[in-house]
């Protein structure tokens, strides 16, 4: 079934810049509640800057410092209310493994393992995340061409494969501290996430 726009309610975000519309979707491919946050009018831009934001509960909300999420989406947040663009918020909890399970790895990384492997031995891949929809809501949106603000190539491949022409991909900052560098770390050397660990590194630039 061909997605469509279910609803789109103007919500003010603080003292944003621009103002922002979400945006709900019926018939996306894996049937989630996904939403989209829209700055300014992006469908007028011939590539607008656009974030895929997996949703992380610890640390979206809580702050978590386990990992580097809460972070990313606040300076997401920042450019796209000074640039105007999109806000893909997807419903993939833990790379797509769920809260539960995102807290049982958590204990096997607290012995030492790292985020990949103790997804192995609990029984999932690497990353289960599906970005197929992602590529469904800006196709609705009539957007078929971003600048994609991401680390992970595998982001910018999946939204090519489904239809979307990534012209740029924008490196997002580094925020590590002792709690999240172990996790930095095996996001580079086993997904070939492109994280400046070892430099300095201005968030947004």
């Amino acid at each position: 079934m061909t997605v469509t726009q279910r609803a789109s309610v103007a919500i003010p975000l603080g003292e944003q810049a621009k103002p922002t519309r979400f945006v709900s979707f019926d018939h996306l491919h894996d049937g989630k509640e996904h939403i989209a946050i829209l700055y300014g009018e992006p469908e007028k831009e011939e590539a607008p800057l656009v974030r895929l934001h997996s949703e992380c509960l610890t640390g979206d909300v809580f702050g978590s410092q386990r990992c580097d999420c809460g972070e990313q989406l606040h300076e997401a947040q920042r450019l796209l209310a000074d640039q105007g663009g999109v806000l893909l918020y997807l419903r993939q909890e833990g790379r797509g493994i769920g809260l539960y399970n995102k807290l049982d790895a958590y204990a096997l990384q607290d012995k030492g393992i790292d985020t990949y492997t103790a997804n192995e031995m609990l029984g999932f891949g690497h990353d289960l995340r599906d970005f197929r929809p992602a590529a469904e809501m800006l196709q609705s949106l009539g957007i078929l061409s971003i600048r994609l603000l991401s680390n992970n190539p595998h982001k910018a491949s999946q939204l090519e494969e489904f239809g979307i022409t990534v012209v740029d991909r924008i490196d997002t900052g580094v925020y590590i501290n002792r709690h999240n560098a172990a996790y930095l770390k095996a996001k580079v050397d086993q997904q070939a996430h492109s994280i400046l660990l070892d430099q300095d590194h201005e968030p947004g630039q």
